[in-house]
């Protein structure tokens, strides 16, 4: 017997208005385990097609590509032979009907340091909403990578510091974090890194490390690259002027709670996340959340969300493919949906 599905955050009333509805999955997530992983990108992909389009395209990989019967994966779709045909079609086919959004592991983690202990802990954090943050984060991942087993021992340290279920006493988690920073700032990386470096301080530590363990839900988890990864695909599909429904496959990530919290800081702050040109009168009203809601599912049970993981498990396995056609969804509509 199949376990209930759990979270998710469906819409209370009907949604009225210009919606776009996507079907979503992600790879790569390994959990707070974001450093000892073989894959350096997690990808969470997108699709706008309806359950006949989906059947459609999974019918043909099928039927024309001879792949298994079985719900398709991507290790086993890209070792088949025929694959890089069976790959050019699949992706052509979903042209203009899907996103990808790759996140980089240890660049996550480094926005994390700036947007947590520099700033005040958002949900908008790791996402366009936060761009002003961006060019500190670049500054010391740029510099910091050259420096080796030091690098990794900082993005270590931060992991361990901010984790749930610490290895350590906090004291000592928060010491090891602090000889990590001043063995980065030992290599000298430039005036802008070490500005960020030298910023971070015991008070911010402190302070951080006692909202997480006083269970203040304010604070976005630090380690769960997820709920950004949502909020970046639900802003492109929006593009300002639209709300976007989600079917999700099930994911423990996606609680109610921190649904809602998303939702209220999208609703709160996308009107200047809007897509380059996009028409003012047709933007969202105020107040007016881009996530309309999300619904889990079970991928076995929806041939949308097999799609889109099939995209992300493809995306993750061979990122450069991923072009702006699949960073871009379609334009928005002029008129509501139906």
């Amino acid at each position: 017997m199949r376990s209930p599905l759990q979270g998710g955050l469906p819409p209370r009333d009907a949604v009225v208005g210009p919606v776009v509805e996507i079907a979503c999955d992600e790879s790569g997530f390994s959990g707070t385990n974001l450093l000892h992983s073989t894959a350096p990108v997690i990808t969470h992909a997108s699709v706008d097609l309806v359950d006949d389009e989906a059947v459609a395209l999974i019918t043909a990989l099928r039927s024309g590509f001879r792949f298994s019967p079985h719900e398709l994966k991507s290790g086993q779709f890209l070792r088949r032979s025929g694959a890089d045909e069976a790959l050019r079609w699949f992706l052509a086919a979903l042209t203009g009907r899907a996103h990808v959004h790759l996140i980089d592991k240890e660049f996550f983690l480094v926005t994390r340091i700036v947007d947590f202990l520099l700033t005040e802990p958002s949900y908008a954090a790791g996402t366009r909403l936060a761009r002003d943050r961006r060019p500190a984060a670049l500054a010391i991942y740029e510099a910091g990578r050259s420096t080796g087993g030091d690098w990794h021992d900082f993005l270590a340290a931060f992991v361990d510091l901010v984790r749930t279920k610490r290895r350590s006493p906090v004291h000592r988690t928060a010491q090891r974090f602090f000889q990590a920073r001043d063995a980065l700032l030992r290599h000298k990386l430039g005036t802008a890194a070490d500005s960020v470096l030298n910023g971070l301080g015991p008070s911010q530590v402190g302070a951080l490390v006692a909202r997480l363990d006083n269970d203040d839900r304010s604070v976005p988890p630090p380690l769960e690259p997820l709920l950004p990864a949502l909020a970046e695909t639900v802003l492109a599909w929006s593009g300002g002027q639209r709300q976007v429904l989600v079917t999700h496959d099930e994911q423990s990530a996606l609680t109610a709670d921190r649904l809602t919290r998303l939702q209220r800081t999208l609703a709160a702050n996308a009107g200047g996340a809007s897509a380059a040109g996009a028409d003012e009168a047709g933007a969202l009203p105020d107040g007016v959340s881009p996530l309309a809601g999300l619904v889990m599912v079970d991928s076995r049970d929806d041939p949308r969300v097999q799609v889109a993981d099939l995209l992300a498990g493809v995306a993750r396995r061979l990122p450069w493919i991923i072009d702006d056609a699949l960073r871009q969804p379609p334009p928005c509509p002029t008129t509501p949906h139906p």
